[in-house]
Order: C-alpha cells, then structure tokens, then sequence
C-alpha cells in the first residue's frame, strides 16, 4: 500500500465516522470519550507539515486526451476532490466512470448529507451533477468550468440507497459546451439538469497548483 491508497482508506474511516456520529444517539459520556480522542487525533494531524497541492501537467493532458476506459473503472484526476475524489474525509465517495459518450457516477449519500430527514440535501445532489457533467468534458477532450447549471428536481433524493448520475454532451460550439445530466435511483428519475461550460487550457486551468 502507497501513501495515497494509505491516504484514502483513512479518509474513507473519517467519512464512515462522520455518517455515524451524524446517524446515532451519543450519551454524553461517549461524547465526553469522542471530544478528548478527536482532539488528539487533530493535534496529531496539525503536528504535520502543510501540504502543498500540485499537478503534473502531464496529468491534465491525459485527462482531456484519453478519457477512462470503457466500463466501470473509477476514475478521479483530483483525489482531494469532494465529489469524486477518495481521498476527503468530507466528500461524497463516489464513484465515476465512462459508458460510451455518458458519464456516469453512482454513491449512497450517508446520513451527514441530509437537509430534510430522509432526503439529500438539494446541493449536494447539485455538486454530484455538476461533477458528473464535468467528465462529460473529459470525454470529449476538453477540460475546462461551469459557467451556469439549471437543475429541476422532481422527487427526494434518498438517503442510504444507491442513486446514479448520468450526463452527456448536447451541443458544442467554440469553448461553449452545453450538457443534459440526470439522477436516478431504482430507475426513477429524480432530478434533471442543463449546463454551459466554457473549456480553457489546461495550463490556464490550474496555473496556480501545476507542477514546475
């Protein structure tokens, strides 16, 4: 095990941890117990220098070139990313892959993402589109930003259940690329979205994390 597959199965325990902390009922003598360990755990972190984020350019260009492989091979060019990156004890956890021209994502959002009880936080499923859409770029080698989202949702996302993410190219013109995304769970579609996205160079993408 490397230090980043080190990294990520720890994030994954920090996220389980914050889903149950979320999900149970503390006494507060467990309270009591969490507070003193959670604070060694933190000094512990903090006695760790920073870290500097970089990206090899080598690394965008073979993101936008050479989109994943067919079938489900997970896939992430950030691992600190939010959505789709392994790597954040605070992210979503998902996984992201290519069938033909879609991209797909699929996770079981954990109890620390509710906003009502029992349902997804809208943003949160907002994040998960706007991501997925993202790869739809990739696929079509560009890389670039989301400059508007348009999302109608039709029915509660749920919690605790698998919900997958589809999004695929409509229009391209220029630097503008249009897409369509929709989330489903059980194959009933619960949410669906337009996007505009504007492609840069990769090197004007992360100017400021690019490795020199």
């Amino acid at each position: 095990m490397n230090n980043e597959e080190h990294r990520v199965g720890v994030a994954s325990l920090l996220r389980e941890l914050g889903h149950e902390f979320v999900a149970r009922e503390l006494s507060d003598d467990v309270l009591d117990a969490l507070d003193f360990g959670v604070r060694e755990l933190l000094n512990t972190v903090r006695d760790n220098p920073r870290r500097q984020r970089s990206v090899p350019l080598e690394a965008l260009t073979d993101f936008k070139l050479a989109a994943p492989a067919e079938g489900r091979v997970a896939h992430h060019l950030f691992a600190d990313s939010v959505v789709s990156g392994g790597a954040n004890p605070m992210g979503l956890g998902a996984e992201l892959w290519r069938e033909g021209d879609t991209a797909v994502m699929e996770v079981t959002l954990g109890r620390a993402f509710e906003g009502a009880p029992g349902r997804s936080h809208g943003g949160i499923v907002a994040a998960l589109i706007d991501e997925t859409m993202g790869m739809v770029m990739g696929i079509h080698d560009a890389i670039g930003f989301t400059a508007q989202l348009d999302i109608t949702y039709l029915a509660p996302v749920p919690i605790g259940e698998p919900i997958t993410a589809r999004a695929r190219l409509e229009h391209r013109e220029g630097r503008k690329m249009t897409s369509h995304a929709t989330v489903s769970a059980k194959d009933v579609v619960l949410a669906e979205a337009s996007a505009l996205f504007i492609t840069v160079d990769p090197q004007q993408f992360l100017a400021h994390l690019l490795e020199q």
